[in-house]
């Protein structure tokens, strides 16, 4: 190889560069301040009763523990507290509908991959299918039925008539002699 020449590089497989991907939003977790797991299925459940007041009210009960020193108690959220996760709340509200909408973006392109390769697939079993018809080509026969069998439709016979026995209503006891 001369000095000029660059070696070739195998380009990265799709579960590559998807890993990498991962591995991405997934270190992005360490940068987002306030980032909390969920301690349970339910979790965002019992969060959202609280966590969906308006803003008014929770400017209401500020000013309202400002003026009250009834209502002054140890271990509440100090001014700055409040601001700086109101703050976090409106700003990274945001970013999670970037990602949910990315998400749906991805599960899009997914499905859009398999209906490509699919619709392509059903394209060649239907031209298997014809071709199999065929005298020069019968031989695909054996793969049409194994095709129509991996795809795993049925088609509904010729409607048949239904014998399901009908009981006889009851006889009542006044008619019998």
């Amino acid at each position: 190889m001369s000095e000029n020449q660059v070696p070739a590089t195998t380009p990265l497989s799709h579960s590559d560069t998807a890993q990498a991907r991962i591995e991405e939003l997934r270190a992005m977790r360490q940068q987002i301040p306030n980032f909390v797991f969920p301690a349970s299925p339910r979790a965002r459940r019992t969060l959202s009763n609280a966590a969906s007041v308006s803003p008014q009210f929770i400017e209401l009960t500020v000013k309202a523990v400002k003026n009250s020193v009834s209502l002054v108690r140890g271990g509440g959220l100090q001014e700055s507290e409040r601001r700086d996760l109101a703050s976090f709340a409106d700003a990274y509200e945001v970013l999670a509908g970037e990602l949910e909408a990315l998400a749906q973006f991805v599960r899009h392109s997914v499905i859009a991959a398999r209906n490509k390769i699919g619709s392509d697939a059903l394209l060649t079993y239907a031209l298997a299918q014809r071709l199999a018809k065929r005298a020069e080509t019968a031989d695909l026969a054996p793969l049409v039925r194994e095709l129509r069998d991996a795809l795993g439709r049925r088609r509904k016979s010729k409607a048949q008539p239904d014998t399901t026995p009908v009981p006889e209503p009851p006889v009542p006891a006044t008619a019998k002699k």
